[in-house]
């Protein structure tokens, strides 16, 4: 089935909750990230007869109400990714703030300004330790990755999407879990699925600085304006913990999760074969840390369909990035 089932690792992650001993197609598709619109990337082309799985009870009414059918509330992989955990022994201390600047993609790129959203970091987060977490396309340009070096911030990525099955880091998520817990808060110039994920783990949340905004935002999608709309007390730098920890638990799905028998039956997986014993939790997974070349050239191998004209040199010249 579609290849975005498998963006982030998230097929995997069902997979594994699941008891399964491989990652089998997924027979209809899922919801890849977190929108204010069907639940799916515009222009997605859906062959009839199958499910949509969706995170939760809003994508399904707003697909509904475009006539859509045949939604299907499963929950997040995050929140399945959660509910995997194990209750930590020796828990990590939290410290300083990580941060999601919007991000463009293989065919979509932002417009905005870094320079200027580093300043704004630092009036707002003070002398904190902050991490900065780039989308691989922003991490591999060297120009966009000094901007926030040169005000001495730590720079990383979790890792590839993935495209058409190939490149795809099946660890993004642990990556990314255990980045947020680490940190004391989670902010961004866009709301997205980061914020949520890191309310979900009962970082504080906060959205504000250059909004930037995507090369020929589509329509559908609203783009910030719709975002302010419907969720306008998340548009503030401090939002109120209980607020923001509600809104990710309905969001992500956290009260619609299937059992592994119900997840196995939703995505047809029935006859899959399973583990032999209880899947052992993915520790010591890493983050893409950037000082050196080696991850920039790592970064520049890794394939994709979508790259465009000027994509593989060292400055990112040609994909014109947000500076």
């Amino acid at each position: 089935m579609h290849h975005a089932n498998h963006f982030y690792g998230h097929a995997h992650v069902l997979a594994r909750y699941a008891g399964l001993a491989e990652v089998p197609r997924i027979w209809g598709y899922l919801q890849h990230g977190w929108n204010t619109h069907d639940g799916f990337a515009v222009g997605t082309h859906f062959a009839p007869g199958f499910s949509r799985f969706v995170w939760s009870s809003d994508v399904a009414r707003r697909g509904w109400a475009l006539g859509l059918r045949r939604y299907v509330v499963i929950g997040s992989p995050w929140a399945y990714l959660l509910r995997m955990e194990r209750p930590y022994e020796h828990p990590v201390e939290r410290e300083g703030t990580i941060v999601y600047p919007f991000h463009g993609w293989e065919q979509q790129l932002i417009v905005g300004s870094h320079d200027r959203y580093v300043r704004q970091l630092r009036e707002v987060e003070g002398d904190v330790p902050i991490t900065i977490c780039l989308y691989w396309n922003e991490f591999r340009d060297k120009a966009v990755r000094r901007i926030y070096e040169r005000a001495g911030f730590r720079v990383i990525s979790h890792g590839y999407r993935g495209h058409m099955w190939r490149g795809t880091d099946v660890h993004f998520l642990d990556k990314q879990l255990a980045e947020v817990r680490r940190h004391k808060r989670v902010v961004s110039n866009r709301l997205g699925s980061a914020l949520l994920y890191g309310a979900s783990v009962g970082a504080q949340v906060g959205i504000y600085g250059d909004p930037m905004i995507l090369e020929n935002e589509r329509a559908a999608l609203g783009g910030r304006e719709k975002q302010l709309r419907l969720f306008p007390e998340l548009h503030q730098p401090f939002v109120p913990d209980d607020y923001a920890r509600q809104l990710a638990a309905d969001q992500l799905g956290q009260d619609c999760l299937l059992s592994q028998y119900e997840l196995r039956e939703a995505l047809g997986w029935r006859d899959a074969e399973l583990a032999a014993g209880a899947a052992a939790p993915v520790t010591d997974v890493t983050s893409m840390s950037e000082s050196g070349e080696d991850d920039s050239e790592q970064l520049d191998r890794i394939p994709t369909d979508d790259a465009r004209p000027g994509a593989d040199s060292d400055e990112g010249e040609g994909l014109r990035p947000a500076l």
